[in-house]
């Protein structure tokens, strides 16, 4: 089996050791001298071919609102200056227009460098997400899932945000793991890798081997990543409330909102722990789907210890190598427990691609990189199920009727023309011959991407569903060439829909109520009590003629009527406007 190292999440994928670098072992044995050798550990990296750096230090709150700002107005007249210098037979602007939008522009050579000037404009943001730092770039990260609100040239230009990052030494590390754990590391472990595994924006992993000799995968906040996030993401709402008066179609301040959320829960690992143990839980009766175990003895806000899964990664020539038979048996298990997760545990793993699986001896598979989840209601997980059910069973109309009782209607929604587009995409796709040629993720991405143009918006827990469906769909390609993940799913999503309206299913749901029931049932007395009482009161109160209380509203109408007749005739405008006061004041009358 391949090591680790060259299976790690692709947004934070290294090579490992190149030839001709690196220490004894492999590792750096855990001794005081640890920190002494800090220089040394640069030049290693640096010879592994990474940046290194050694912290982000937060900036003061309003020389980062000026930094950040400078780089959105830039973003701003740099799209002005792109649309300005585009072609007339290319959509851009003429005549008039293009004077007063070009006298616009000037100004803008303030804030847009030469260098970013003439770039595209999905360059451009790229290019600024990456200058403003970490917070940025894992807003760009998440973005480029949002193919349903965002053009697709910008999606595909942010998914090189997710190439490899900065890394830190390991003797910056291990100061953060003694101030977290409360001990010497060397009385934590034997020893730790120097070179990481995966570096992201938030943290990175490297691999270490405890005292008792266990290999163990060790996983750490870098150092002024949590202060840098939580001052960015007050700028970052002030940015989306701005952005959302200037392009409101795209639903900027949702997806700010959407993003320090998710972030924010990042950067505290004891939830990534608890999800890993929530995930075990579901899936303890399937041995062949995995989760890591967590040593929580080494765990805490900033460090993250775990099982050290030693497999293939599902793109790997070996994976490719496997016999078909197990190689089925893979793309069996994967569809299973992304539909398990989805639609029936309303928990899934929302950062799901091929760096993220492993491939173990078995063959089992195995899920890591657990920090990101989402997590369904009862209402909209069901929902979903009825959508992606009515999809592998080739019925478009009702697919297209669940999916737009999901969305959430803007105020110019067109949910009729949104339904017809649906239904058509998914007549595209019944016909298509095969998974290049149209897939079932291209399918819901489609969809999803007529609801913009339609004013229907999705929450975000449907694109991270969706994005956990294309992935599998296509590492279910690669290993299985031919592979159809309607026909894999049929199964598994029949058997969940059949249990969902199963007799036991519904009468444990029917118990649920039984508190509320019995509540009402002991109340009911004094209800009914209440009602007699007030019936009563009704009862013998004298009764009116019937019309008796239209009498004010009736000769109220007559002088409203009078009056307009009066002024229609040019009586004298004291006539007029005395029957008009008259009937206001009869009209506020009880009687």
């Amino acid at each position: 089996m391949k090591n680790m190292a060259e299976t790690a999440d692709p947004e934070t994928s290294v090579k490992g050791h190149p030839p001709g670098v690196g220490t004894e072992g492999g590792t750096i044995r855990v001794t005081r001298a640890l920190r002494a050798e800090a220089l040394d550990q640069e030049a290693l990296l640096r010879a592994a071919g990474f940046e290194v750096v050694r912290s982000w230090k937060p900036q003061g709150l309003v020389r980062r609102l000026l930094v950040t700002w400078r780089h959105f107005l830039g973003l701003l007249f740099g799209a002005l200056a792109v649309h300005v210098t585009t072609k007339p037979e290319e959509g851009g602007p003429k005549g008039l227009r293009f004077l007063l939008l070009w006298v616009a522009a000037l100004p803008g050579r303030l804030f847009v460098d030469r260098t970013l000037r003439h770039q595209p404009f999905p360059i451009q943001l790229r290019r600024r997400l990456e200058r403003l730092g970490p917070t940025y770039i894992k807003l760009g990260q998440i973005l480029s899932l949002r193919e349903d609100l965002l053009p697709r040239p910008i999606t595909d230009e942010l998914k090189h945000l997710l190439n490899r990052l900065p890394v830190v030494p390991l003797s910056v590390l291990v100061g953060i793991i003694e101030r977290d754990l409360r001990q010497p590391v060397e009385q934590l472990f034997l020893s730790i890798d120097p070179i990481p595994l995966g570096s992201a924006s938030i943290g990175q992993t490297h691999k270490a081997v405890t005292l008792d000799g266990e290999p163990v995968l060790l996983k750490v906040v870098k150092p002024g990543i949590r202060q840098t996030l939580e001052r960015d993401a007050r700028l970052l709402r002030m940015l989306g409330a701005v952005a959302q008066l200037i392009i409101p179609r795209y639903q900027p301040r949702q997806l700010v909102n959407e993003f320090c959320a998710y972030t924010l829960r990042e950067v505290d690992l004891r939830l990534e722990a608890e999800n890993a143990e929530i995930f075990a839980g579901h899936f303890a009766d399937v041995p062949d789907v995995v989760f890591p175990r967590i040593h929580r003895q080494f765990c805490g806000r900033s460090v993250l210890c775990m099982e050290f899964f030693d497999g293939l990664s599902p793109d790997s020539p070996q994976a490719l190598d496997l016999p078909e038979e197990e190689r089925r048996h893979l793309t069996d298990l994967g569809a299973m427990s992304i539909i398990r997760m989805l639609y029936r545990d309303g928990f899934f793993h929302a950062d799901l691609h091929p760096g993220n699986l492993i491939i173990l001896p078995g063959p089992r598979i195995g899920f890591i990189d657990l920090g990101m989840v989402g997590r369904l209601d009862e209402d909209l997980r069901r929902s979903l199920m009825y959508y992606y059910f009515a999809l592998v069973m080739g019925d478009g109309e009702n697919a297209a009727r669940y999916l737009t009782a999901i969305a959430i209607p803007g105020p110019d929604a067109d949910p009729n023309g949104f339904r017809r587009d649906a239904v058509d995409i998914a007549l595209r796709w019944k016909r298509a011959s095969n998974f290049r040629e149209f897939s079932l993720g291209q399918l819901i991405l489609q969809s999803l991407s007529k609801g913009a143009e339609h004013g229907m918006y999705f929450p975000v827990e449907l694109v991270l569903m969706v994005k956990a469906l294309v992935t599998f769909e296509g590492v279910g390609n690669v290993l299985l060439p031919g592979f159809d993940v309607a026909e894999v799913s049929r199964r598994h999503i029949r058997s969940l829909f059949i249990d969902q309206f199963s007799p036991l299913r519904l009468l444990s749901e029917g118990m649920r109520g039984v508190p509320e029931l019995v509540d009402a049932m002991a109340k009911m007395p004094l209800l009914i009590t209440d009602g007699l009482r007030v019936l009563e009161k009704f009862a013998h109160q004298p009764k009116e003629p019937p019309l008796s209380g239209l009498r004010g509203t009736l000769i109220a109408g007559c002088c409203l009527v009078a009056g307009a007749v009066a002024m229609g005739f040019r009586s004298p405008w004291p006539v007029w406007t005395f029957l008009f006061l008259l009937a206001f004041v009869l009209a506020v009358r009880r009687k």
